[in-house]
């Protein structure tokens, strides 16, 4: 596969507090060693991947989530096509925090831009957010749910394929006959095995 020819290029955020795992992440997903960019507040990887016979070319930014980088998130939030919303499922506050990601993401994103709503760290013993509590919020936001974990792998990819469909669906480039997705109400493999 070229990396000079894909059929659409898509930028998509990971957005969510320090710590939830979103550098561990995003580097599953793209098999890149660690060369994080911290002290600039982001971390940037490409990746091509083959979505249902369409060449699609990720980047993808993990924006760091202290406080003190929300203005450099909130720029680099202008031209999304796609948000991962990651909270850790043995930090409440994190999962808390996740309500006031959105209002920065609804204030800074276009409406079309597609959001998943991800709970890291599901192979962890000392759970303290319930699968339930993260399905319940992403309902309310409208937005897919996984469960998922850097270490195990589990839901890494779904999680970037769902993504993908979402969009393609958006600008009419994949038309989904069953009306299938990715998420929680369907996705049989969301369960985080321990």
């Amino acid at each position: 596969m070229s990396s000079h020819k894909y059929d659409y290029l898509f930028k998509i955020l990971i957005i969510g507090e320090s710590d939830v795992g979103k550098q561990d992440f995003l580097l599953r997903f793209t098999d890149y060693s660690s060369d994080h960019l911290k002290k600039i507040g982001i971390d940037f990887k490409m990746k091509i991947i083959d979505f249902e016979g369409k060449i699609i070319k990720l980047q993808i930014w993990d924006t760091a989530g202290e406080e003190r980088f929300r203005t450099i998130t909130k720029t680099y939030c202008k031209g999304s096509h796609g948000i991962i919303l990651m909270y850790d499922v043995t930090d409440k506050n994190s999962f808390k925090n996740i309500r006031n990601w959105m209002k920065h993401i609804e204030a800074n994103v276009d409406k079309s831009t597609k959001k998943v709503l991800v709970g890291h760290k599901c192979d962890e013993s000392s759970r303290v957010v319930t699968e339930e509590e993260g399905k319940k919020l992403a309902e309310e936001y409208n937005m897919g749910f996984f469960e998922s974990s850097a270490r195990t792998n589990k839901n890494v990819t779904e999680v970037f394929n769902y993504l993908v469909k979402e969009i393609l669906m958006e600008k009419g480039a994949f038309n989904d006959e069953e009306g299938i997705k990715l998420s929680y109400r369907k996705n049989k493999k969301n369960q985080c095995s321990k």
